[in-house]
């Protein structure tokens, strides 16, 4: 097991070594994790077709770095639009699933704690069931949850691959839809549009279930 996380995180800092490398993806992560969304959509709208890339290697490496999903979401809506976006981000938070996922099955548990801290992984455990779809999609919808952190619990558990992705797809969707939508609309905004207030609304919603699971969370953890 240790061979296997000291390989992991060796494949890691190579990865890590691959962003400082290439400028363009450097400065769009450095964006992020500033939450400068002005900046990152206008570096995306400048580099045009390869700004798409950019917004696939930044949900790919939030398999390993932790950063607010929805700030990539919102920005790469409002840099390309909703119907060119929204695929874009959506297959790529699958692919970023599955590298969590077999980062986790390759390292096990010990490299959930490392990257993200044993209280993190504690609360995802407690969303997290072996056998049960239900409690996956669960810990998809939530977005207190970082999304990393349950695909390396669900590899270390050895949950079944296509349980783990269909969920994974089915969760992500209503809040990647939405982020992408509402950052699409702060182009025009209009009150009249109603998908922004649907989008407007699945976003209450997730908050109203985080809240809640929260609260579920505390009261078992007494």
């Amino acid at each position: 097991m240790r061979r296997r996380l000291l390989l992991t995180f060796a494949a890691l800092a190579a990865a890590a070594l691959v962003i400082w490398a290439v400028e363009p993806l450097r400065t769009a992560l450095s964006h992020v994790l500033h939450g400068d969304v002005d900046a990152l959509q206008a570096q995306l709208r400048s580099l045009g077709v390869w700004g798409g890339f950019v917004v696939v290697a930044l949900i790919l490496a939030h398999s390993v770095i932790f950063f607010p999903a929805e700030i990539v979401n919102a920005t790469a809506g409002l840099a390309f639009g909703f119907w060119v976006a929204f695929p874009i981000v959506m297959v790529s938070w699958v692919l970023s699933g599955l590298i969590a996922y077999w980062l986790g099955r390759i390292a096990g548990r010990p490299l959930a704690v490392r990257l993200a801290g044993e209280k993190r992984v504690a609360t995802a455990e407690g969303l997290i069931d072996r056998s049960g779809a239900p409690a996956l999609l669960l810990s998809r919808l939530v977005p207190f949850v970082p999304f990393s952190l349950v695909g390396y619990l669900a590899g270390a558990a050895r949950v079944p691959l296509w349980r783990y992705t269909w969920t994974t797809f089915i969760g992500v969707m209503p809040i990647t839809a939405a982020a992408t939508y509402l950052g699409h609309a702060l182009d025009n905004l209009s009150a009249s549009d109603p998908l922004l207030w649907v989008a407007i609304g699945v976003m209450v919603l997730l908050t109203g279930l985080t809240v809640h699971s929260a609260r579920r969370l505390k009261r078992s953890a007494r």
